[in-house]
Formats: C-alpha cells, structure tokens, sequence
C-alpha cells in the first residue's frame, strides 16, 4: 500500500538508516576478534566503522578495497551534467583509520571459507574469525556484441565510467538522440535510471538543443521506482524529448557502431549510447571458479543472507551486505539495492557479529530503511522511503513463506519541488558522514 507521508516525516525517516538498539558491548578477555572486511563502498565502510565503535579493541577490522578511497554512485548523476564536480562524491578512508580500521588496497583472489582465510592479489592472506563480503556488483554482458563499456559507458559504477558519458553528453548537438537503458530488477539505485533520463533531458534543455532527444529502453513493464513524479517528468516536463519504451529486452549491443537492438526496436549509430546491463553480485574470486568465488547464488546471481546477521547458510560467520546480498522480503516489496539500505544492513551485521562474540542471540527487533532522493530538473527533485520490519513475509497471494524483511510503509514525495532538491543535499552528506566519517 502507497503512503503519502509528508516532507518533515520523510526527513525523520530518511535519517534512520536502521532503528536497532545497541551499546559498546563488554566481553571477556580474549585476543580481539578478527574480522574481515571485503569491499568499501556504503556497506563494507559502515560495518568497519560500527564494529569499532561497538567492540572497541575487542575487536581487529581490516577492510580491503582495491581503491585509495570510494566513489559514491549517490549524487553521480550530477557529475554527469557537470552540476557537481567529482571530488563531491569521492570519500576516503582516513576517518576509518583513525578509528582504528585497518585499510588495506589490495584485490581478493580467493576465498577459503573452510580455513577462514582470504588470498589477496598480492599473496597477502588474511585469516578470519568473521568474514562481512560488500563487493557490490557485476554486470551481466549482452546476448550479443560486440560490447565494450569503454566505449558505450554505463557510469553505473562511479568513477572514470561518470566521467566518459559526461565527455559523450556533453559532445551532443540538436537533433542527435541519447539511448539508454534500464536493466532488469533487481538493479543497483542510485544511481537511478530514471533521474538520469530527466537530468540528461533537463540539460539538453539548457543547452538549448530543443530537437534533442533522450530514449528510455525499460527491460521492466513500467516504471520501477517513483512512477508519479517520473510519469508526470515523461509525460509533461520533458514531453517530446523523453521517449520512455517498456519491455525493451536488450539483444544485442555493438559499442563500436553505438547501436542496440531490443525486443521493442532497433537504434543505430546514436550520438551517445548509454548501456547500464543487467546485474549480480560481484565475484569474490576468480571469474572462471564455480559461483565466481561464492558458496551460494539465487537464480538471479545474488547472495540469499540470513537478514538477523546477514549470514550465508552453512557459514554462519561470513556475513554479505549490500547489493550482493538477497534479503528474504514479502512477494513485490523486495529490499532495494542502495547505498541507505547498505548502511542500515551493516549496522544490523555489526551488532548481529558482536552478539555472537559475546555468545549472544541476534535481535530480532530489528527495522532497515532506505530512503532516496531523485533530481528532476537543475533545481527540483522528488524523493522516495521504503521501511521494512523483521517478521512474516507473504507470497503474491498473500500466504505466509517464512521470516524476513516486510516492507510496511513505502512513500514517495507528493511533489517535484526546489526544497526535495535542497533536501536532498543534506540527505546525501548525512549518509556520507554516518558511513566514512
């Protein structure tokens, strides 16, 4: 059921990433607990962090990335139409360190979950007492190519990916077409998909490059995330430069010609081609080895977790956060993969690691909240906030299939305005802090 909640509400709710009940924990004199901390994004940062803060020296946290710092996919789409600059969305680690995280570059190779070890790419090997995995996602190639994102980019990993389809929007002249694409759920948001459709269009507008056109190829039968202020965008603010197209199954894509065929058409030689795949979770080990590394893969190439501790079945000390993972929920309120919701889990993981160290039981009183913003136009956006509590989850007919996260409040912003875009600022760098900071 749809909520309209209102903006101070949503604000209150959007500043909970996760409402669990939690103290410095006390444990007995032992050597500090060794965990593990594979990838640096929202999640894997967030969980170095808590368990700091919560275990203080009872607890050793190294955090492996092969990056020197995190680029945010939050707020990317700015960087695209050049509203923000890179370094706004580039957050380090040296806060991390000084909370005393261990912040190691380095590439997994290997994971061996019977000795509790990971191999770096540097012959470096880490041992373990608790292994959390936030290495984010993959991406699944065309049916057909030849397809090289270095050419057609899907800036949905920020970083060089943001800057080459800025460099491409920004060689756009009147009456050349923008394609894009929007992969099949469930799908990495932000950056989303649709607020790239409305920003790429709302600079065209800007720029002055009226005939200019933006097409939207949907793998999904209708909008997936905020479908009023993204209908309304389509349909009036952007009418006649958007041309949103749904079940549109990517074919074949051929970066050199920029051109893509679909099950609902074919575009051929586009001024800019922006093909974001479908996606799973990151390999943790090398591409070639069974599960790419992983125990365990639902159908669609994600990681089913415990959502207590974020567990994986038959290892219950190696925990998988963010977008790798697959929270049980209800039939159609599924857990969204976004950098909030990646925070909100990494907190409830933390807790969840520290309980079982001091021989505890997880809580189960446990809520998770994911809240985002969109940007519109160059100064208004819409927002979004999903809440979901621990308990029954229900199939699409409503009969019970087990425990999980059920979403029980879903609300989107009743209007596009200029305060959701001040908003949505604030939102951003309280996520920011609460994360690396």
């Amino acid at each position: 059921m749809m909520h309209t909640f209102n903006r101070r509400r949503f604000l209150q709710l959007a500043g909970m990433a996760s409402a669990i009940s939690v103290l410095p924990r006390a444990f007995g004199a032992a050597p500090p607990a060794r965990v593990v901390v594979v990838g640096g994004g929202f999640g894997g940062a967030t969980v170095a962090k808590y368990l700091r803060m919560w275990g203080g020296d009872k607890v050793a946290v190294t955090l492996v990335d092969p990056n020197p710092s995190h680029i945010a996919c939050i707020l990317s789409n700015l960087v695209v139409t050049g509203a923000l600059s890179m370094d706004r969305i580039t957050l380090g680690y040296s806060a991390l360190e000084k909370r005393g995280v261990k912040v190691q570059k380095g590439r997994v190779m290997a994971i061996n979950y019977g000795s509790g070890t990971v191999s770096l790419s540097d012959g470096t090997a880490l041992a373990y007492d608790h292994l959390v995995l936030s290495p984010g996602i993959d991406f699944i190639p065309p049916p057909e190519g030849p397809w090289d994102p270095n050419v057609t980019p899907h800036a949905w990993q920020a970083g060089p990916q943001t800057l080459l389809l800025k460099q491409q929007l920004a060689s756009m002249r009147d009456r050349d077409t923008f394609v894009m694409t929007v992969p099949k759920s469930p799908y990495r948001c932000p950056p989303g998909p649709y607020e790239r459709a409305c920003v790429v269009a709302d600079y065209l507008k800007r720029k002055k490059l009226i005939f200019a056109k933006v097409v939207v190829l949907d793998a999904n039968p209708s909008i997936q995330a905020e479908p009023l202020a993204f209908t309304e965008a389509f349909n009036f603010i952007y009418k006649g430069m958007i041309e949103y197209v749904p079940n549109a199954t990517v074919l074949a894509v051929n970066s050199q010609t920029r051109s893509i065929q679909t099950s609902a058409g074919d575009w051929s030689n586009v001024r800019a081609l922006n093909y974001i795949p479908n996606q799973r979770a990151a390999a943790v080990g090398p591409s070639s080895s069974l599960n790419r590394g992983w125990p365990v893969l639902n159908a669609q190439g994600f990681v089913p977790v415990d959502p207590l501790t974020y567990g994986i079945s038959g290892y219950p000390n190696v925990h998988v956060i963010g977008d790798a993972c697959a929270v049980p929920a209800s039939e159609g309120k599924a857990v969204p993969k976004s950098g909030h919701m990646a925070n909100a889990e990494a907190k409830i993981c933390a807790d969840a690691i520290l309980r079982s160290l001091n021989g505890e039981s997880p809580d189960k009183n446990i809520t998770t909240n994911s809240a985002c913003f969109s940007p519109i136009t160059s100064t208004t956006a819409s927002w979004l906030s999903a809440n979901f509590n621990y308990g029954d989850i229900y199939d699409g007919v409503g009969k019970l299939k087990g425990k999980g996260m059920h979403r029980v409040d879903l609300g989107e912003a009743p209007r596009t305005n200029g305060d959701n875009y001040q908003d949505m600022f604030t939102w951003a760098e309280g996520l920011f802090a609460d994360s690396f900071a």
